[in-house]
């Protein structure tokens, strides 16, 4: 038998594949995707808790992590839900990565309270654990076994967020991702019917974020809009969502990292968040959340930190197919000038991503990162990549080797290798 040259297998396997996320891609733009109310500044918190004590839920479990808890974030909303006469019950054991036992434990907790809506509260990790609860406990199913794209038959019981951070945009997305620490993996729910009902920017909620937070969340918005810009289900709707959203961040990401206390940067950060959700709702993601998830899955290394590593070396690698689309980044960001060329300008945008990770502390490389692990990251980041995402170029797993190789942290007198599997 005749091998066939990687070369020409990488042009078959990416045409097939091609041909598979447009089609998915048509199917995917007729799904109407409902958008949450939202209640935009400071006191939004409050103003939520108001509402949902008008709402006649029977008790509402409010799912958090225990950080969020012990700062008293939690307590100008439930003041309002008290004020109201609304009974609720506080989850607040969500820890990073929303492990699939804890959420388990927090569907227990809904079933035992007679609870009959769910407010996510807290950054992305309690936010997923909400809406897999909710999802979970309408179903009547293990977590589990929703992983995937409308594996419920049941609408959730009512979701509202209000997320601490500016960066993943759950509050109005469709998926949720939760990890199997058994396995070391990642796993997604997706549904629209996940997408909250209301939430709450409240930049007062954010002041007292660590910088490291503001950071890695920041980069995790800019991820989240990048993708959804230069993949191939953007539209023009998704499109200004996420020009919007870079705009935003690349003007109040260093101000709220230098200066946490000031509440429009943290309010224009909450908004640039949303609005990356907003698009890559509806136009996905690619190969950095695709690489991030299986870096998170093995090393638990917090997601949007994973994302703002990985960034700029993929938009490297994508750039000769997209030097149009990382232009009008550029432009959008203020990094480059009208009247430049297109490859000229996806340059500035690709330096300027580098550039802004290291303004904000982001490291270049992962002190977890094992060069021994690439070649199995690197196989299931394309598995997820090739199954899920209509990125604008396919890389094969080789590639992603290589990129993954720059992100080992060198060590004096040692050269970086990669194992290969035979």
């Amino acid at each position: 038998m005749i091998e066939m040259p990687d070369v020409v297998g990488d042009v078959v396997r990416s045409v097939g594949l091609s041909t598979a996320m447009k089609a998915a891609g048509v199917v995917t733009g007729l799904l109407p995707i409902p958008q949450p109310i939202l209640l935009v500044g400071p006191g939004a918190s409050s103003r939520l808790g108001q509402a949902l004590a008008g709402f006649g839920h029977r008790r509402i479990l409010v799912v958090t992590d225990p950080m969020v808890a012990k700062l008293g974030l939690l307590k100008p909303f439930t003041a309002a839900l008290k004020a109201g006469g609304a009974a609720f019950v506080i989850f607040d054991e969500v820890t990073p990565d929303a492990p699939i036992p804890v959420i388990v434990k927090g569907i227990e907790v809904f079933a035992k309270r007679g609870c009959d809506a769910v407010v996510g509260f807290g950054g992305g990790s309690p936010m997923d654990a909400a809406k897999i609860i909710a999802y979970a406990a309408a179903n009547g199913t293990h977590p589990f076994k929703l992983a995937g794209y409308f594996k419920g038959l049941k609408t959730p019981f009512p979701i509202y967020a209000v997320p601490t951070t500016a960066g993943t945009g759950s509050e109005v997305t469709v998926a949720a991702v939760m990890s199997d620490p058994e396995h070391g993996k990642k796993l997604v729910v997706a549904d629209t019917r996940l997408v909250p009902t209301m939430a709450a920017l409240d930049p007062a909620l954010m002041t007292g974020l660590p910088k490291e937070v503001t950071a890695a969340t920041g980069m995790d918005a800019l991820t989240h809009a990048v993708e959804a810009f230069v993949g191939k289900w953007a539209t023009e709707t998704s499109d200004r969502w996420a020009l919007a959203a870079v705009g935003l961040i690349y003007e109040n990401l260093r101000v709220a990292c230098a200066s946490p206390k000031n509440l429009e940067a943290r309010e224009r950060m909450a908004l640039a968040a949303t609005y990356a959700g907003l698009a890559f709702t509806r136009a996905n993601v690619g190969y950095v959340h695709a690489i991030a998830h299986q870096l998170g899955g093995r090393y638990h290394t917090p997601h949007g930190l994973a994302n703002a590593i990985v960034l700029p070396h993929v938009l490297g690698a994508m750039a000769p197919a997209i030097p149009k689309r990382l232009a009008r980044l550029a432009l959008a960001a203020k990094v480059g000038q009208e009247g430049e060329k297109p490859a000229a300008l996806a340059k500035k945008f690709i330096a300027s991503v580098a550039a802004m990770n290291k303004a904000v502390g982001i490291p270049a490389t992962l002190a977890a990162l094992k060069a021994g692990d690439i070649p199995e990251l690197a196989k299931a980041a394309c598995w997820e990549a090739d199954t899920n995402y209509p990125v604008p170029k396919y890389l094969s797993p080789r590639h992603v080797e290589a990129l993954l190789a720059g992100l080992v942290p060198s060590r004096p007198g040692a050269k970086r290798k990669v194992a290969r599997n035979s």
